[in-house]
């Protein structure tokens, strides 16, 4: 049987023997390089299933080699290794690719660890790098229903994210559809015959929830009258969604924070550590890096979820896309009352188009299940709509109420005037993003977080 091969590329001679010395023992072919511009020959040659790479190799660049490893290989596990000072070069390596990375000086088995995560990422990526085409075209996969230019650009986003391991922070007003886009990312996953576990942060009271997640022993807490196992353990081999990841209290973040860097839970009331094997994914409607701001979010916690960072766009920016979702979503609800899907009239389609959406895709949703129900002659007419759709905006009565704060003030015209700004841009480019985002002298990325709903402006 053929060894798993690892190559280790460091300039300090005594960090490639200790590495080739623990990774032989382990039963593993090691390969050792200390000039980092041999690696394209090196890699070429010894076809390696894991790189460990250092990043800081003067006069060298490591991220010159991360770029070829990636780019030669884009399933290669690149595990970088770094020193506490350049801890921000990690950051950026992973983003560029990296699968992982060790802090220097590193233990026995926190080296172990890492390859073995890294081997079995490896091995899954090779098994199912056909199988999720086959899954894709005999299967089918979860429907993300649109033909808009800025929902082609998240999901050819998502393409690109979802084989990777990379930790993915999906950011987007509610009723956007979060939890869709999340199940789509664990789909391209190398995860994808793994299970994929939502889980609510605000559903559920802090300790509650903490042994919902870790799990615990038998007598932990009145009530535990057998041990149980938590959720990041069942989903082991597979894909967890933390929603609402702003409304965990301080004291579950640290722990999550443990979890995610050990890869370890200490389930409620135990001693012992077990071992998870999941990809995070989280997902909030909330400003995360206000929060940090605040001292409400971790930031070295927000750091480890924030790897990539997807925004969904509101309904309303979705150009053309409402009339496609609403018919979609009519099938949906007349399968099994033996009619057809209701017609929608002109004019009733003209105003559901015009109207903003405040609840997004899930108001478009429930209003669909509502018409199917109500129907009664096959066709969806201007009167069958609620009013404050016909009225198209939701103006209600003044009340004498006193004004906000300034900031408060100062944010909701913000998201207002880009509101208005970024569709009447939509509009007038025919929802052609890229024309949109050259116009108001910004970059794609921005307009993204504009039409996600950021109140940020092109400074920050």
């Amino acid at each position: 049987m053929t060894r798993r091969r690892v190559l280790v590329v460091d300039d300090e001679r005594d960090m490639l023997e200790n590495c080739r010395r623990l990774l032989e023992f382990e039963g593993l072919e090691v390969e050792t390089l200390a000039d980092p511009g041999a690696f394209s020959t090196s890699a070429v040659g010894f076809h390696p299933d894991v790189l460990l790479l250092d990043l800081q190799m003067p006069p060298f660049d490591g991220m010159t080699v991360l770029a070829e490893a990636v780019s030669a290989d884009p399933q290669l596990p690149v595990i970088i290794m770094t020193a506490y000072g350049t801890l921000p070069s990690a950051v950026s390596a992973f983003r560029a690719g990296a699968f992982d990375f060790l802090t220097k000086p590193f233990s026995a088995e926190q080296l172990e660890v890492a390859v073995s995560r890294a081997l079995r990422y490896r091995g899954l990526a090779v098994e199912n790098r056909a199988l999720r085409k086959q899954i894709d075209d005999s299967r089918g996969h979860t429907e993300v229903v649109g033909q808009s230019e800025v929902l082609s650009s998240i999901l050819a986003e998502l393409q690109q994210v979802g084989p990777t391991e990379a930790n993915v922070l999906l950011l987007g007003e509610s009723g956007t559809g979060k939890e869709l886009f999340a199940r789509r990312l664990h789909e391209l996953s190398p995860r994808a015959r793994g299970p994929f576990v939502p889980i609510d942060c605000v559903a559920m009271p802090e300790n509650l929830l903490e042994t919902e997640l870790f799990g615990h022993e038998k007598g932990a807490f009145t009530g535990a009258v057998g041990r149980k196992d938590g959720l990041f353990v069942a989903a082991s081999g597979g894909t967890v969604l933390l929603d609402e990841i702003a409304d965990l209290g301080l004291g579950l973040q640290g722990k999550l924070l443990r979890a995610l860097e050990e890869r370890q839970v200490r389930p409620v009331g135990a001693t012992r550590l077990v071992p998870i094997d999941v990809r995070i994914l989280a997902a909030t409607n909330a400003d995360l890096e206000a929060a940090v701001e605040a001292g409400r979010f971790r930031a070295d916690l927000f750091f480890r979820l924030n790897v990539i960072q997807v925004a969904i766009p509101p309904l309303r920016a979705r150009t053309g896309d409402v009339p496609l979702l609403l018919a979609h979503f009519l099938r949906e609800f007349s399968i099994g009352t033996g009619r057809r899907a209701p017609a929608i009239a002109p004019d009733a389609l003209d105003c559901l188009e015009r109207y903003r959406w405040p609840g997004n895709v899930r108001e478009l949703r429930n209003l669909a299940q509502r018409l199917v129900i109500m129907d009664t002659d096959g066709v969806i007419t201007l009167s069958h709509l609620p009013q404050k759709v016909q009225d198209r905006s939701e103006e209600g009565a003044t009340l004498m109420v006193p004004p906000p704060p300034y900031e408060e003030a100062r944010r909701k015209a913000m998201e207002h005037f880009l509101d208005a700004y970024t569709r009447g841009l939509l509009d007038y480019h025919a929802g052609n993003v890229s024309r949109a985002a050259a116009a108001a002298g910004v970059n794609r990325r921005t307009f993204h977080r504009w039409l996600a709903g950021s109140a940020e402006g092109p400074g920050r």
